[in-house]
């Protein structure tokens, strides 16, 4: 015999309108009230409707093996307590996004995870976060804050100190004409970087760091346009604002007739696992992956149970992995 929300309620001794909202993870509802209703439902063996359970993952870089894993690594974390992530290939501040959530949050999505999507770019829209705070869904944010004004979670790579990894790194093999490949202005993350990259440069006597800035996509031929440039500037060592753009900065390097680590050594950033296999295989700054899917998590979980979590960024180290792209500066 199946077992409804009146079940529920005679066993928890709450009325069906508590147990609705409990359901749907609405607010009003006491903590103790709200732990008698969930051991209500394990008691009776009541099966939660899809409705409610999912958890939007909001991303642009579906292709990046990087944000796949971050992604993998959240619906681990969430799976065991029944809540099931959909991921949403989106252009970060565009219609589509606005589009994707509002189709789901009428569906009953129980959170939305912006994974470097609208909240890394600087000027974007901000209805899709008024759209989730009007119907009550929660939201985090993975490396970007988002607009001023928007109180939410937000968990980064500290992006100041993977740029001082990669130029440490460099600096210390003997380079000091080292150019910085990097994402688009106006990308939260990308600026960042681009501004650890001229302070730590600086540190080191360099004053004139930001001529040896390249903006470009975030993509291979991205990568390998920027390296091309800084190549032509005279740069010896390189740091990339993504994997990807690292192995373009290789391959841009190589078509220059150059060769990677002997004349140019460059540094990747990410840490995708893929970067163990390239030829050669990459020097990168790994953004720690796990702790972040960990946290945010923690912060759904957290979050869909009306429980309170910190606004704000919360910064998480990266580390360098040190391998066959970068070698002591040619004399």
């Amino acid at each position: 015999m199946k077992v409804g929300i009146t079940d529920v309620a005679a066993h928890a001794q709450v009325s069906e309108a508590t147990v609705s909202r409990v359901i749907n993870r609405r607010q009003g509802v006491s903590k103790k009230t709200r732990e008698a209703v969930e051991r209500a439902m394990a008691e009776l063996g009541y099966e939660r409707v899809t409705q409610g359970q999912l958890v939007a993952v909001v991303t642009e870089f579906v292709s990046n093996p990087f944000f796949a894993d971050v992604a993998e690594r959240i619906e681990s974390a969430l799976a065991p307590h029944g809540l099931k992530t959909v991921l949403c290939p989106v252009f970060p501040g565009g219609v589509q996004e606005l589009d994707f959530l509002t189709s789901l949050v009428d569906k009953g999505v129980a959170a939305v995870v912006f994974l470097s999507a609208s909240n890394t770019v600087e000027g974007a829209d901000t209805d899709s976060y008024e759209l989730l705070r009007q119907r009550r869904v929660p939201y985090v944010g993975i490396n970007g804050e988002f607009a001023d004004g928007v109180p939410a979670p937000v968990f980064s790579t500290d992006d100041a100190l993977a740029a001082e990894l990669a130029v440490d790194h460099l600096h210390r093999l003997g380079h000091r004409r080292i150019g910085m490949a990097s994402g688009p202005a106006g990308n939260r993350p990308a600026d960042r970087r681009v501004r650890g990259f001229v302070e730590a440069m600086g540190r080191r006597g360099i004053a004139d760091a930001e001529q040896w800035v390249v903006r470009q996509s975030y993509s291979v031929e991205g990568g390998q346009a920027a390296a091309s440039a800084l190549v032509g500037l005279g740069a010896t060592g390189i740091v990339a604002a993504s994997d990807f753009m690292a192995l373009g900065a290789v391959r841009g390097v190589r078509r220059q007739g150059l060769s990677v680590p002997d004349d140019v050594s460059v540094v990747g950033y990410d840490g995708s696992t893929v970067t163990e296999f390239t030829d050669p295989a990459l020097t990168t700054v790994r953004q720690p992956a796990d702790r972040l899917a960990l946290e945010v998590g923690r912060s759904v979980l957290a979050l869909v149970s009306n429980r309170e979590v910190p606004t704000g960024e919360l910064l998480f180290d990266p580390e360098l992995v040190i391998r066959a792209s970068t070698g002591p500066a040619a004399r």
